[in-house]
């Protein structure tokens, strides 16, 4: 799934769609792509809409990435289970089970658990959770002590919440949720077909992920999702150098070329850090960036293109250039 249109993400989604913004120099859904081959996942669909070419363009096929690509393009937004099942067609030709991934998420997800688990249930559906000690901010799944779905709860109140498990929106699936679809245009998986399967007492469960999971839908999420891969949080593989440099901010390491680090820093391509600057990761420096002379960077991510002037300092922060993020 990626055709919204991620406005948390604005202003980096102002002229991209969120699947592009690069995490780790590489844009997410390259990400996911490299992880669906990794778990033998080879035939893919896509579905697009907001600047459609940034994605279809650079993805291409999908084969240099391990996949068979397919793109099918929406004219108007048909919500999260309306784009769904506009392919549904491509989806129920195999031979059963098959899922479906927000493309715009940061994961490890262990997929081969996933489907064994909800072979396991033998339920129609299985939702991937994860979770959370701010609940405010996500519906919540209620599920009894096998993982069957009894219901849910809309951004509750911490102390009124009755689950911490938050909808990672990675399901596994089987034809036959096709059939509790509504018949409206635009039909949305928690607002239409999850209350559909409950009230038909249709049997859908959770499985609780294990690994990494970041929706990095907020400005602080995305940061720190970057962060995540340099610290090697994450098994997801950064485009670019991993430098090690001193233990902590006291001891710094000198690098070639002059600068110092403390921490750890992804260095892209032709990125040039100039004698005298300083980087205390961890800290994402993207392809084709420039760090400035006794400019100081700390905990931050510069976007392709982006530039610390000389004696500059950006801390805690993203930095990057209009019209220079899909060229991660």
């Amino acid at each position: 799934m990626a055709a919204g249109l991620g406005k948390r993400l604005r202003p980096l989604t102002w002229e991209v769609p969120k699947p592009v913004v690069p995490v780790a120099n590489r844009p997410v859904i390259e990400h996911i792509l490299r992880g669906l081959a990794a778990h033998d996942v080879r035939e893919v669909i896509c579905n697009l809409h907001w600047f459609p070419e940034t994605i279809r363009g650079p993805l291409g096929d999908g084969s240099q990435l391990g996949v068979e690509l397919t793109f099918e393009h929406e004219e108007e937004l048909l919500n999260t289970a309306g784009g769904v099942r506009n392919v549904a067609d491509w989806l129920t030709a195999g031979d059963g089970t098959f899922l479906v991934m927000a493309g715009d998420a940061l994961t490890d997800v262990d997929l081969r658990a996933l489907v064994e688990a909800h072979r396991r249930h033998g339920g129609v559906a299985t939702l991937g959770v994860k979770p959370v000690t701010n609940v405010e901010e996500y519906g919540v799944i209620i599920a009894d002590s096998d993982g069957r779905i009894q219901g849910f709860q809309e951004k509750p109140d911490r102390a009124e919440a009755l689950s911490d498990l938050v909808n990672c929106m990675i399901y596994a699936f089987e034809p036959e949720v096709f059939d509790y679809f509504p018949d409206q245009p635009t039909p949305d998986f928690a607002l239409d077909v999850f209350p559909a399967l409950l009230e038909h007492d249709v049997p859908f469960h959770v499985h609780c992920i294990d690994r990494y999971w970041n929706d990095v839908g907020s400005i602080p999420e995305y940061l720190q999702g970057n962060l995540d891969v340099v610290q090697g949080l994450v098994g997801v593989e950064p485009a670019g150098e991993i430098i090690e440099g001193g233990r902590d901010e006291e001891s710094p390491a000198e690098q070639e070329g002059g600068w110092e680090l403390s921490g750890r820093a992804l260095v892209g391509e032709q990125a040039t850090i100039a004698p005298g600057a300083r980087i205390d990761g961890p800290a994402v420096i993207g392809p084709g960036t420039s760090v400035g002379a006794d400019a100081i960077v700390k905990r931050s991510v510069l976007l392709p293109g982006a530039e610390v002037p000389a004696s500059g300092l950006l801390a805690g922060s993203i930095a990057g250039r209009r019209g220079r993020l899909a060229e991660a």
